[in-house]
């Protein structure tokens, strides 16, 4: 009997239509005829899934007990015995009740496949067991029915079922999703747009991986080599040369043209090595592709035009873009150049784009051969071994009565030929075949000790050996070189990964860099000197290791090695002299060192600037504030006083309560400006030192509530979340500055509310108003000090109560955000770290949220 087929719709959360999906895809097949039946599936209790059931035959489900409680569960023998064309099964990753016949969910699944039964099913992409500890720390929330991966890939069909985090907070809040007494709990927790977004970007990649992998699987199976334009995939060929960048950047506005574009620029180097290319230049272009999005990929290929169409067809792509040639007109009686042999090879599937540039026909470094480096000792090693040695040999087997023979003779000095390329190279070993020859004939070859030979089988025998040896010491020298020139890319090749990747990345400081190529290089030390003319001393800007009696390098002409880097700059180092097949990789270091200086000071006088804008702004808005909202008060307290003091009129006992009151009020609003005046200064100086101590917030968050009207903020704060570390103090003004913002923004009859919730080992505390909010592109300016958004009154404070509550949060460790409220408004989310050693509170979630 044949294997079933596995249909699986995919979601990124609970909610997203799976279900309603899975049950229009069976009232589909049940109208074309096919036999389908509903196995299992799990309505929640919404009314448009429920509807979808009507007309399809549902299986009767199997009921079980579990600790003194009813389930009920798919009942797999019922279906094996009913024998549906299709079977609709709902929730994959569900764990079954304890003594039930399998223990997950996608087992039962297997068992209807084996049957022969065609299955439909539906998971989230947060159940798959690979992405368990990417959904935790998106959520906070630990998956605990999970699926492995391969049940999903080997599904015959997979669907994602999409809908933007937008969309299906507006289906919450509807209440299509959870009752609505869950609804708030569901969209101030696991479903907030953060995390539906981060949900739908894993599940998207994940399908188009797999999309990619069926893509690949159908390839081989049917041996298509040709390119399937499926999406466009830019291949740019690198030589090295400084064309390169320009080749990068046309690559990147062609696949801009398009969405989903990619570009992979390619070095191709022979086995011989790097000979060609420079490494300084690689290192700006890799760089350059990073910056702009691409990939680098580096291949080894003697024959170009064919590696780089082979890699090009391996990775699918649908263009290749060559610079024009750099050769001379005479270079071309060599061959037709790689781009012509590209564009001549590529059939109709490649789209091949030759760019001009201005390094065209202004000729190219031919690749420089580089010998193998065997060290002096062996090199007289195999100059002994290739002429003494047959000497001795010589001499040896003429004391010898009836001897070996011409021909273990010949074999003899073959072998001694050949151990002389083993350890000098290819010269001893031509040596050693001349003076082979030359003994065989005048010692073994008859007439004896003379250089004639009137035996012509004896001439073919020496003739032949010569050229034996010849061609073995040429064999197993280029042997030997190839070996030598692999170790060594090799060596080069990770030394340019490290510099590419650390540098890039940001990991590597100058003094980092510069001792690593002090252990590189195996120097004493080395220096990175620079000056600003060509007549202004040497500074030194870094340098790493000590040299010699500890004298300071001065001149890059003190150091045994010196590798300028521009006009000003030079890398010095000193301990010996290097090769100068070491010098390409030297350079490679000079030019990133140079990079990570630059960089270094660049962030540096960013920082500075940065600081001193900001102090400048704080100093216009300080003065702003000053000269209005301060004088405000103060004028009211003024007026007050001096009515009070006045003996023209006579006050009545309201009219002196009513101006006292003002008075009161006026120093109030002193007090509350000066308070955060004083604040944000502790803060910009960084004197904030909070004093953590492990506390409930039902015991601070009530006391911040002081300074607003009763009745306008209704607090929720269960009595079940855990201990937060916070310093009291700090937590209390923060949340009084928030609330105050809050009651202040929300029209009259809407209160505020305060709710707290446990998330992972965080505790969220969330203070949603319902005012008029504030666009998403404005939620990052309101915490910046003297901030006041949209039209606020010039009366209502300096801006700084969002900064201050921000910056205290942070001190402590927390984080504050504002999220826009369901219905209208705005909600700040101020998180607070739970006391450490205290279990985190499992989160007020919907049971099926997670399922």
């Amino acid at each position: 009997m044949a294997r079933g087929k596995l249909r699986i719709y995919l979601g990124a959360a609970p909610g997203v239509g799976k279900t309603y999906a899975m049950l229009s895809e069976a009232h589909r097949r049940v109208e074309r005829g096919t036999d389908a039946v509903v196995a299992f599936v799990e309505h929640h209790e919404r009314p448009r899934t429920e509807v979808m059931l009507h007309g399809l035959e549902q299986i009767r489900r199997r009921e079980l007990e579990y600790r003194e409680a009813a389930f009920t569960e798919m009942d797999v023998d019922a279906v094996l015995a009913r024998a549906p064309a299709v079977a609709l099964v709902d929730e994959l990753a569900h764990t079954n009740v304890p003594g039930s016949r399998n223990a997950k969910r996608w087992q039962d699944i297997e068992e209807l496949l084996e049957a022969g039964i065609d299955v439909v099913s539906t998971v989230n992409i947060q159940h798959l067991e690979s992405l368990g500890d990417v959904v935790e720390s998106i959520t906070g929330v630990r998956q605990r029915e999970t699926v492995p991966d391969e049940i999903v890939r080997r599904a015959d069909q997979l669907e994602l079922v999409d809908m933007s985090p937008q969309a299906i907070r507006r289906r919450m809040a509807h209440g299509n999703i959870y009752r609505s007494d869950k609804v708030d709990a569901a969209l101030s927790n696991y479903f907030r747009p953060g995390n539906l977004t981060a949900l739908r970007e894993l599940a998207l990649l994940w399908v188009a991986d797999r999309v990619d992998e069926y893509l690949q699987e159908y390839r081989a199976e049917h041996s298509i080599r040709s390119t399937w334009q499926a999406r466009e995939r830019i291949v740019v060929g690198l030589t090295g040369g400084p064309e390169g960048r320009t080749l990068i950047r046309r690559a990147a506005r062609m696949a801009a043209k398009g969405s989903g574009s990619e570009v992979l620029a390619v070095y191709i180097a022979r086995s011989d090595g790097l000979t060609s290319a420079s490494p300084k230049e690689l290192a700006v272009q890799r760089t350059l592709v990073d910056d702009l999005g691409g990939t680098f990929h580096h291949v080894i290929g003697d024959d170009i035009p064919r590696a780089l169409l082979d890699f090009a067809r391996g990775v699918n792509a649908t263009q290749i873009v060559l610079g024009s040639s750099r050769r001379k007109t005479w270079q071309y009686v060599f061959g037709p150049g790689v781009g012509a042999t590209v564009a001549r090879e590529s059939g109709p599937d490649l789209d091949v784009h030759i760019v001009t540039h201005d390094e065209v026909a202004k000729g190219r470094g031919l690749p420089v051969a580089r010998g193998a480096r065997l060290g002096r000792s062996r090199l007289i090693a195999g100059w002994l071994v290739g002429v003494v040695a047959p000497v001795l040999l010589s001499l040896l087997l003429t004391s010898i009565e009836n001897g070996p023979g011409l021909a273990n003779d010949v074999l003899l000095f073959l072998f001694l030929t050949v151990v002389a390329a083993l350890l000098g190279g290819q010269r001893p070993a031509l040596a050693s075949a001349a003076v082979g020859s030359l003994l065989l004939n005048f010692y073994f070859t008859p007439p004896t000790h003379t250089l004639t030979v009137s035996d012509p089988t004896n001439i073919v025998a020496i003739v032949i050996f010569f050229a034996v040896a010849v061609s073995v010491a040429s064999v197993v020298d280029l042997a030997a070189r190839r070996t030598h020139q692999a170790a060594r890319l090799r060596a080069e090749s990770e030394i340019l990964s490290f510099l590419a990747g650390s540098v890039l990345r940001g990991e590597t400081t100058l003094d980092a860099l510069l001792e690593r190529v002090r252990e590189t290089f195996g120097m004493d030390a080395v220096a990175l000197l620079e000056r600003r003319s060509d007549v202004d001393p040497w500074t030194c800007a870094g340098r790493a290791g000590d040299p010699d009696h500890g004298k300071p390098l001065l001149r890059p002409d003190d150091a045994d090695v010196d590798m300028p880097v521009g006009d000003h700059m030079a890398l010095a180092l000193t301990g010996r002299v290097l090769p100068a097949e070491d010098r390409r990789v030297l350079a490679a270091f000079a030019a990133q060192a140079a990079v990570v200086l630059d960089r270094q000071r660049l962030v540096g006088e960013a920082a500075r600037a940065q600081e001193l804008a900001e102090g400048n702004r704080i100093r216009t808005a300080l003065l702003a504030a000053v000269s209005h909202d301060l004088r405000t008060p103060l004028a009211s307290i003024k007026a007050s006083v001096t009515s009070l003091r006045s003996d023209d009129v006579a006050w009545s006992p309201q009219d002196e309560a009513e101006l006292l009151a003002g008075i009161e009020a006026g120093a109030d609003r002193l007090d509350h400006l000066v308070g955060n005046l004083l604040d944000m200064s502790r803060l910009q100086t960084g004197t904030v030192t909070p004093l953590i101590r492990e506390i409930d917030l039902d015991e601070v968050v009530p006391m911040a509530l002081g300074g607003v009207p009763e009745g306008s903020v209704t607090l929720d704060i269960p009595e079940e979340l855990p201990i937060v570390a916070v310093d009291p103090g700090l937590l209390e003004r923060s949340v009084a500055n928030l609330v105050e913002n809050a009651v202040k923004y929300s029209p009259p009859g809407a209160g505020v509310l305060v709710a707290a919730s446990a998330l992972g080992e965080r505790v969220e505390l969330r203070i949603a108003d319902r005012g008029p909010g504030v666009p998403d592109s404005a939620k990052d300016r309101i915490f910046e000090p003297f901030q006041r958004y949209g039209d606020a009154p010039r009366g209502a404070g300096v801006g700084l109560g969002l900064a201050v509550a921000r910056g205290f949060a942070e001190a402590m460790g927390g984080t504050l955000a504002a999220e826009d409220t369901p219905g209208g408004g705005m909600t700040m989310v101020l998180t607070l770290r739970t006391a450490p050693g205290r279990p985190p509170a499992r989160p007020d979630l919907p049971a099926r949220a997670t399922t």
